[in-house]
């Protein structure tokens, strides 16, 4: 068996979360670039984030991802990892990606960007309820959507964060490499929820089905996020296993433990990987293992 790759932490500080299960939640620029410096200390190699307002609603202005990217890198070395939209977001693939390709205009360009690997629905549960919030969101992303993204994202440097969200999105992943459209090694973040059925159920068999097929001819790395539900059950499983861990509020407001912080969860999750014998990456060190150019 190969060595393991020293283990990445990335913090989700954010995502579309509100502050009434946790105050903790970052929303403006000065708090989002203040949590991922707290998050670095505690062990993060990889921040990510969605612009919000200051009342918490969606932002996609270019101006707050300036914003926000400019204070991240004057105050840390961590890796930067914004958002594009999911759903929530309906324009060209153009649109959708535009501030991505202007902030590396701007000297400013990011580690990563998500590619959302697939089409899918996108409600979710009431676990309280045990109805749906919603009965017809659809994440749509083409073919031809990700085919863009990927080559523009290559063109200015930029990593692609594959996101899976199930089976069906990590046949692509191996065909784009095979053709040409994605380059190894690649960094696949696998997608497990109690509550967005798209996902894989949060257990450790919904894992080891991405597991069972990894992309053959490449090499990979992979991470999990759990949204809706605690991923530090499964986290020593996934440490152990050669996994790396993507957390935060953003996912999940952990009221069970209290009103954590963003950085209290990144700490958990290094005493976790102590525990497991496992040493935690560095940005730099993240930098190497992914292959992700150098951009500062």
């Amino acid at each position: 068996m190969a060595a393991m790759s020293k283990l990445i932490i990335e913090v989700r500080m954010n995502e579309y979360a509100g502050r009434n299960e946790n105050r903790h939640v970052p929303w403006t620029p000065q708090e989002i670039a203040a949590v991922a410096t707290d998050c670095r200390e505690a062990g993060a190699a990889i921040a990510h984030f969605h612009p919000r307002t200051a009342e918490g609603g969606i932002d996609f202005n270019y101006e707050t991802y300036r914003d926000i990217v400019t204070r991240i890198k004057a105050q840390s070395d961590v890796l930067v990892h914004p958002t594009i939209g999911a759903f929530e977001r309906a324009a060209s693939a153009e649109d959708r990606l535009a501030n991505i390709v202007q902030l590396a205009k701007d000297g400013l360009r990011p580690d990563f960007s998500p590619l959302d690997m697939g089409s899918s629905n996108a409600d979710v549960l009431d676990l309280k309820t045990g109805r749906f919030e919603s009965l017809s969101g659809v994440y749509v992303n083409t073919n031809e959507t990700l085919k863009y993204f990927a080559e523009t994202l290559r063109g200015i440097g930029v990593k692609p964060y594959l996101v899976i969200w199930n089976l069906t999105m990590l046949r692509p992943v191996e065909i784009f490499h095979r053709v040409g459209v994605l380059d190894g090694p690649l960094f696949l973040s696998f997608g497990l929820s109690p509550v967005a059925l798209s996902l894989h159920p949060p257990t450790l068999q919904g894992l080891q089905t991405y597991l069972n097929f990894l992309p053959k001819g490449v090499r990979s790395e992979w991470s999990v996020t759990l949204y809706g539900g605690s991923l530090l059950t499964l986290a020593g499983a996934i440490i152990s296993s050669g996994g790396h861990i993507a957390i935060g509020l953003g996912d999940y407001a952990y009221p069970e433990l209290g009103q954590l912080t963003n950085a209290d969860l990144i700490r958990r999750i290094a005493l976790i990987a102590k525990e497991c014998g496992r040493e935690i990456a560095t940005p730099d060190e993240a930098r190497e293992i992914l292959g992700v150019a150098k951009v500062r």
